[in-house]
């Protein structure tokens, strides 16, 4: 399996700006998509955005559009998110996950591969 590392969450004032990264430990990370799911304590785990492999499919949840941005680094196998205009709402677990087969971008039981989860904090 393919391990995938989250990082960059961290404690930030509502309005504020994080950079997440998702790095794929290994020679190659051939995935047809790579998204970003969330979970809040006592949610289930929500789709965030997702990519295509070549960056031409993106996907955003209606509640980050506009806020977010997802990109990827194919060479450094490594998938970002950039969340800017923080709200409190974006608090949450934050998982990264690559789909390897193609699927519903959107859908969390579409991806094969999970990160351990990096934890965002907005505070009011």
């Amino acid at each position: 399996q393919v391990p995938l590392v989250e990082s960059g969450g961290g404690l930030v004032q509502a309005g504020g700006s994080l950079r997440l990264s998702c790095a794929a430990s290994g020679r190659t990370f051939s995935s047809y998509a790579m998204g970003w799911f969330r979970q809040a304590p006592g949610k289930e785990r929500e789709f965030v955005a997702a990519i295509s492999w070549a960056g031409g499919t993106i996907y955003y949840a209606d509640s980050v559009k506009g806020r977010f941005t997802i990109s990827r680094d194919n060479a450094k196998n490594t998938v970002y998110l950039q969340m800017n205009s923080l709200k409190p709402e974006d608090t949450a677990v934050y998982y990264c996950a690559t789909q390897q087969r193609l699927g519903g971008l959107k859908s969390k039981y579409d991806y094969d591969y999970w990160g351990q989860g990096t934890q965002v904090t907005v505070s009011s």
